[in-house]
């Protein structure tokens, strides 16, 4: 039995692996140690003065620049001072989704990881592989003491998942590095070497509330089970988005049995595919029936459209106690409509990369309560006037319904380059440690190289990472064997970068 067999399935002898005795030992015990420090997006303070202290304790040079994103450089090992310079980056902060039926403060508690057979998962949250490992794998390469490489730079920037503001904050001539090595993706034995940019639509409308009438029951309907994750990666998985299926029943209910909405709330995160929906309806009671009949049709509809990718949606109404207030019938009327109409998941496919989407939108976050509808739309495109396109539509959908509509968080894409020297070393790498050629592409999702590669505009980038599934999803994992993989494959990256004709500022 191999070395990761034993690994894995050892647990189920009775002696249980604790996860930092997994290999390599130091990134494990890395990304361990991050798990124990709370870092949802925008809360990432605890975490940014971990690893501030982390380089200042190797006696390496820190900075914490005044966005908060944190730069520590390393010299490099003797004999190896006239390679090019490496940038080393990752993003500190982590998405915070949690189970409804899981009790877990993402500001407070650690992030409970253990080891499911051959992949590593949190219990009933986010783990935060994305990118924890990425940033754990940078931390192992500053302390080491035996891994040859030129002069190097980490980067840990902040507030990837919900703005990019670290890369955004970002000041030029800060970093000296020639080649920047993201290591925020989520395929082991992929590169990737360009990315969509995206772009949030936040869209509010108001409505007049109104008494609930006699002869009305009150039901919570409750659309939960769905697999959600991310909103970019798996838009092309045709996973079910809780906010569209949810409307999908109210548009029905609406016009058969007259149902009445008091609050709506559906998703949470932006970038997210949005896995539960919830609504508290009133119902006239002579068509309470026939309302149930309704709720267990929908339920059957849905787990026969969505089978193979959905196995586990569930679909059920509840009685409830009587809201105090219902939605005004025409703002239902409208609601319903731009809801239903707006569009969502994969628009359009690329022409040039085959397999990859192009253009998408990720309908993600629905909240409707004393008066106040807020609806959130993350739209991504590798086509800057494709995105913009998707934005007027949607704009447009919404302004007949007398939305306010407004755009903001707007990141470029980051365009491919196949002649880079870095993409062309790295692939030779690969082929020479696994035998392999590992595949270049694109990736449909916000990658922090198209707004870094504007400041420093030099720079020759290529994104790469271990396997990770279900990011931004309670479901998320990372596979361990993969992780061991990415490890060789960056440290001997390192030893083989080439070397310059010109001498290398000193770190």
């Amino acid at each position: 039995m191999g070395l990761f067999f034993k690994i894995y399935y050892k647990r189920f002898g009775g002696n249980r692996m604790n996860i930092s005795d997994l290999e390599p030992k130091q990134l494990w015990t890395n990304f361990e140690k991050i798990c124990t420090i709370p870092h949802p997006s925008k809360k990432e303070d605890r975490l940014i003065q971990y690893v501030k202290a982390f380089g200042e304790e190797l006696g390496l040079k820190t900075i914490a620049d005044e966005t908060g994103n944190v730069i520590i450089q390393k010299p490099a090992t003797p004999g190896m001072e006239n390679r090019m310079g490496v940038v080393l980056q990752g993003h500190l902060d982590m998405v915070p989704q949690k189970n409804t039926d899981t009790t877990h403060d993402f500001e407070k508690d650690a992030i409970q990881a253990y080891i499911d057979g051959e992949w590593i998962m949190a219990k009933g949250t986010t783990l935060g592989a994305d990118n924890g490992i990425g940033v754990a794998a940078a931390l192992s390469i500053l302390q080491s003491k035996d891994i040859p490489h030129g002069p190097l730079e980490a980067l840990f920037t902040i507030d990837e998942e919900t703005g990019m503001t670290g890369a955004f904050g970002l000041k030029p001539g800060i970093l000296k590095g020639d080649i920047l090595l993201n290591m925020d993706s989520e395929d082991e034995g992929e590169l990737f070497i360009g990315c969509a940019g995206g772009m949030d639509a936040n869209i509010s409308m108001t409505y007049r509330d109104e008494k609930v009438h006699e002869g009305f029951i009150s039901y919570h309907l409750k659309l939960t089970g769905l697999k959600g994750g991310h909103s970019g990666l798996d838009i092309h998985l045709g996973k079910g988005n809780a906010n569209k299926l949810l409307f999908r029943f109210l548009k029905n209910a609406s016009e058969s049995q007259g149902i009445r909405i008091a609050t709506v709330s559906g998703g949470n995160l932006r970038n997210a595919i949005p896995r539960e929906a919830f609504a508290t309806i009133i119902v006239p009671s002579e068509k309470q029936n026939d309302f149930l009949a309704n709720v267990k049709s929908h339920k059957e509809i849905y787990k026969n459209e969505l089978s193979v990718v959905e196995p586990e949606l569930n679909f059920e109404a509840a009685p409830t106690d009587t809201p105090v207030s219902i939605m005004d019938t025409h703002s239902q009327e409208l609601l319903i409509k731009v809801i239903y109409g707006c569009p969502n998941g994969v628009l359009r496919m690329s022409d040039t990369m085959p397999g990859i989407v192009e253009t998408s939108n990720n309908l993600a976050i629905v909240k409707i309560e004393k008066g106040t509808i807020t609806v959130n739309c993350l739209m991504r495109s590798s086509v800057d006037s494709a995105k913009w396109d998707l934005a007027y539509m949607i704009q447009s959908i919404f302004e007949l319904a007398s939305a306010k509509v407004s755009f903001e968080g707007e990141y470029p894409g980051w365009k491919p380059n196949i002649n880079s020297p870095i993409l062309n070393l790295m692939k030779d790498v690969y082929k020479k440690k696994f035998n392999k050629i590992p595949e270049v592409k694109v990736i449909h999702a916000g990658l922090e190289c198209g707004i870094l590669g504007a400041i420093y505009p030099h720079w020759d980038m290529v994104s790469f990472g271990p396997t990770i599934r279900a990011p931004h999803s309670p479901g998320e994992k990372v596979n361990i064997k993969s992780v061991n993989k990415f490890w060789e494959f960056l440290t001997e990256t390192l030893i083989n970068i080439p070397n310059i004709d010109k001498p290398q500022p000193k770190i």
